[in-house]
Order: C-alpha cells, then sequence, then structure tokens
C-alpha cells in the first residue's frame, strides 16, 4: 500500500509524460498513418492544379513524382529538424524548444488548410517538410524530457510510453482516415493538418511545468532551480540521492555541458554506442516495417482485400501495434532489450520472406490472400513486442548526459534518412520487383538480428556507469597491458594532445601478476595499473 501511495506522489509528473507525448512521438504516428489514404485525392488534386495553370493534365510519371516527393519531404524536414535538435536543446532549453516547436505545427498545419483554396500543391510541400521539422525536434525533446525528469525507478517505465504514444498515433491517423471522418474529397487537406490539435495541447500544457531537472543541475548549474523542480514534480523533500547521482553526472562531463557531433563520431570511448544506435535505427526503417505503413494500401489491395474493408484493415495494423507495445511494458525488463531486438529482426526476416512466397502465388487459391493478410499481422505484432519498444530506449541508456544531445541528432539523421530512401523509392521499387521487393529488408532484418545477438552486450537490469564499462572493453579491447611481460619497468605516463590522457603505470614491488583497466570514458582514455614480478 505504502509503494502504491508512493507512486501516486508522481501524478505531476504523469501529467508531464502525457502533455509531452502528444507533441512527441504522438506526432509522428500521426504523420506517417495518415499520408497513404489522400493519396488519390492530392493526385487529383495536382492534377487539377496543373490543368489549371498550363491548360493541360499533368503526365503520370510527374504526378508521381510530385506524390512521392509529397510524402518523402516529410524525412526531409525531419532530417533538418534533427541536425538541429542538438543546438537547441543545449542553448534555448528543453522546454523553449518545444514551445517553439508547437507554434511550427500550427504554421504547417494552416499551409496545408490553405493550399487547396489557393490551388498550391507547393504549400502542401511546404507544409509536410515543417512537420518533419516539428516531428523531429518533438521526437528528441520528449526523450529528453521524460529521462531527465524521471526518478531511477520510474525512469525505464516512462521513457517506454513513448513508444506507446507512438503507436497510439498511428492507431488515431488510421482511424480518422475513413471515409465517415476525414478520408473524403472535400476533408483531405483537414486530415493532413490534424497535427496542430495535440501541438496547441502540448503548448498550453507545458507551460505549467518547468525545464527538466537534469537539465537545469548538469547543463544551466542551477542548482535552487533544481529542487524546486524536483520538489514539484515529485512532491518529495529528500532529494539527496537524487541530486548526489546529477552531481557525478556533471562531474563526468569534466565541465562540459554537452559534447558535438564530431566527438560522438571521433572519440574511441563511444564507437561501439554509436554502431549499437545505429545499426538498429537503420533497421527500423529498412526492416520493411514503415513501408508496410506507407503503402498498406496498395499492399491491401494486393492481397486481394475488397476496396470498402481498405481501410478498416489498415486500423487493424495500428491497433496491433499498439497492444503489443503496451503488452511489452510487462516483459521488456525481464526478456532484455537485446534478445527482444535480436531475435525480433530475424523473426521479422522469417516472415516476410514467408510473405514473398505466398504474394507470388495468390492467384492459386482464395485463401491465400488472406494468409497474406496474416502475414502482415504477424509482422506487425513481431515488431510491436520486440525492435519498436526497444529501439526509443537506446539514446537514453546508451549515452551520459553530455553524449546524449549528439547522440540524438546522429540517431534522427540516420533514421530519417533511411524513411527518406524507402519513402521516395519504395512505389518504383514495388513497380519494378513486385512481390520481391521484401528480400531487400530479409536481407537487412538478418543482418541487423546477428549483429545484435552476437556483437552488443546486455543492457538490463544495469546503470549507466555499468553499461559504459560493458561497452568499454569492446571500446577499448585493443588497449591495455601485456600480462606476459616479465622485466621491471618503472612507472610511464604519456599525454597524448586530443583531449585525451594514456597513463600505465607498473608497481615493481608486488610479485602478483595482474592487471586493472579503468577507462575514462568522457575524455576517451584508459588508465591501465600492471604489476610484474621484480626479476630482482
Amino acid at each position: 500500500m505504502g509503494c502504491e501511495l508512493k507512486k501516486l506522489q508522481y501524478w505531476r509528473l504523469y501529467v508531464l509524460v502525457i502533455v509531452m507525448g502528444f507533441g512527441g512521438t504522438f506526432q509522428y504516428g500521426i504523420q506517417v498513418s495518415t499520408i497513404s489514404s489522400p493519396a488519390a485525392h492530392i493526385q487529383r488534386f495536382v492534377n487539377k492544379t496543373w490543368i489549371l495553370r498550363y491548360g493541360v493534365p499533368v503526365d503520370d510519371t510527374a504526378n508521381q513524382l510530385i506524390w512521392s516527393f509529397i510524402v518523402a519531404i516529410l524525412s526531409i524536414g525531419g532530417i533538418v529538424g534533427s541536425l538541429s535538435s542538438g543546438w537547441l536543446t543545449v542553448n534555448i532549453g528543453r522546454k523553449k524548444t518545444t514551445l517553439i516547436n508547437d507554434f511550427i505545427a500550427v504554421v504547417a498545419a494552416i499551409l496545408v488548410v490553405f493550399s487547396k483554396l489557393a490551388n498550391s500543391f507547393e504549400m502542401i510541400l511546404v507544409g509536410r517538410f515543417l512537420f518533419g521539422f516539428n516531428i523531429a525536434i518533438g521526437l528528441t525533446t520528449h526523450i529528453m524530457y521524460i529521462v531527465e525528469s524521471s526518478p531511477k525507478q520510474l525512469r525505464g517505465l516512462l521513457v517506454l510510453t513513448c513508444s506507446i504514444f507512438l503507436a497510439f498515433g498511428k492507431v488515431v491517423g488510421q482511424i480518422i482516415c475513413i471515409r465517415e471522418l476525414l478520408g473524403t474529397e472535400g476533408l483531405w487537406q483537414y486530415l493532413l493538418a490534424v497535427s496542430a490539435i495535440p501541438a496547441v495541447i502540448q503548448f498550453v500544457g507545458l507551460l505549467f511545468f518547468p525545464e527538466p531537472p537534469r537539465y537545469l543541475y548538469i547543463n544551466k548549474g542551477d542548482i535552487d532551480g533544481t529542487i524546486k523542480a524536483l520538489q514539484w514534480l515529485w512532491q518529495e523533500d529528500d532529494l539527496k540521492v537524487e541530486l548526489e547521482d546529477m552531481r557525478k553526472d556533471k562531474e563526468n562531463t569534466q565541465g562540459q555541458t554537452s559534447r558535438s557531433v564530431k566527438d560522438l563520431l571521433t572519440f574511441q570511448c563511444v564507437r561501439w554506442q554509436l554502431l549499437v544506435l545505429i545499426i538498429p535505427l537503420c533497421a527500423n526503417q529498412l526492416c520493411g516495417f514503415n513501408a508496410l505503413y506507407f503503402y498498406a494500401f496498395d499492399i491491401f489491395r494486393e492481397s486481394g482485400v475488397p476496396e470498402d474493408q481498405i481501410h478498416y484493415f489498415s486500423i487493424g495494423i495500428g491497433v496491433t501495434e499498439l497492444i503489443t507495445v503496451t503488452l511489452s511494458l510487462l516483459y521488456i525488463d525481464r526478456a532484455g532489450r537485446k534478445n527482444l531486438m535480436g531475435y525480433g529482426y530475424l523473426l521479422m526476416g522469417v516472415a516476410m520472406s514467408v510473405l514473398t512466397g505466398t504474394l507470388s502465388y495468390k492467384h492459386i487459391n482464395s485463401t491465400i490472400p488472406y494468409v497474406n493478410i496474416g502475414l502482415i499481422f504477424c509482422v506487425i505484432f513481431i515488431y510491436g513486442v520486440g525492435p519498436a519498444a526497444v529501439r526509443i530506449v537506446l539514446p537514453s541508456e546508451l549515452f551520459l548526459q553530455a553524449w546524449r544531445p549528439p547522440a540524438f541528432v546522429v540517431g534522427g539523421t540516420v533514421s530519417w534518412v533511411t524513411l527518406f530512401i524507402v519513402g521516395i523509392s519504395f512505389g518504383y521499387i514495388v513497380d519494378g520487383l513486385g512481390q520481391y521487393c521484401f528480400l531487400i529488408f530479409v536481407a537487412y532484418c538478418i543482418i541487423s538480428g546477428v549483429f545484435l545477438l552476437y556483437f552488443i552486450p546486455e543492457t538490463k537490469g544495469k546503470t549507466l556507469v555499468e553499461i559504459t564499462e560493458d561497452f568499454n572493453k569492446l571500446n577499448f579491447r585493443n588497449r591495455g597491458s601485456d600480462d606476459s611481460r616479465n622485466i621491471s619497468v618503472s612507472t610511464v605516463s604519456v599525454t597524448i594532445d586530443t583531449n585525451s590522457t594514456e597513463t600505465k603505470s607498473i608497481d615493481t614491488n608486488s610479485t602478483d601478476t595482474k592487471s586493472t583497466d579503468t577507462y575514462n570514458t568522457e575524455t576517451d582514455s584508459i588508465e591501465t595499473s600492471s604489476t610484474v614480478p621484480d626479476v630482482n
């Protein structure tokens, strides 16, 4: 009972999670799931606009190209937003960046709504670009806010709500796409602009909340502000443990409030963390999952689903992901991040291999199209119980405070670049390869699964320091002492002029042969103490 009451005292923090969720990953879910439904309406609008301007219909190839850019330009905005997110969140602050970002979403919505009245598909392109920028910033500030505002015992659980809001956004997007709501010829512009509503909700709600406490302490050095923010959010007076943890984290930065993207890309101390961040994020786009969302209608049509039922099958995709991601809260800490992602991608590869085969023989038997639908839902289920839940928490678990902003920049950029490539090319790949297009995603799923299972450490149940120590064994595995040496040497210190120091110490007064390696993860250095027998 006492434990339950203890959790209830964080009700303000739970409200913050909801506020950040609507303006964060929820926006991504909305935009990904709403773009496929109005495809025919938008292409007819482009053709109508072309006739009004030039007196002739637009060429089919040109119309398809314009539509592909309308889909893919969201990713270009996302790339720009990701590249900007590190600087904005550090220099302007998490809260101000989020509020400005909400205003950008409203501007994007206004452009899209008035595009039809102005007979300008270019306004849709600009609006979609701004929505991409908004989503990229929102994803970054959403996760940062939750990580930097939550107590240790709730941090992992609350970060996973980012995945739930993303899946919830997809479900809402699929529902409002149906013809009975906004999926009509006369309302498609409002469908594309619906993201303005959660942006306004977040803007109004966030006005009542402070900056994240860890940001105030580590980045701004505002101890009084930190204590006030913690007391207001947690309704707790005993903050010694949390403040001590923040103090240690700040000491680890060695005077730097944030590392740069260049540091992240060049420092050896985060090399394997960077690989573990990039490969799953690429896999998230190249596993074929978002391709299913972007072109869900075409896939259902190819699988034999009647035209009037396609919308409802698409809603089923979103509901399946939402249920599986929500259930992951119950087992993610027991199963482990590594196993869920690794085996998840391997099973997705198997399911899509079978899907490729059944799509090839869909005309042989009337039941095969429904088998194809089952396989599509199987892929969604596997993705939801594994990769979807885990990938959101990666940047927050792999990197300490100083490395987190550049990690989000690099991770977000990689994710949006691969999403752009898939978004703009998948339609042409389908035209050229047909059902065999999924073999591309099968290959990447298998490669990613093998890498995650065999080459990275598990992070479940470990602190950031313990996770960093595990990765140091990979980052510095070719460095250290030579235990086979049996001669007396003196202490040697070497200073390397690249912001790193390497110190090797040998104690000649000991007769035990052993070595202890201590890694400084913030300055890309290694200290090695080695003891060998004294031959004298």
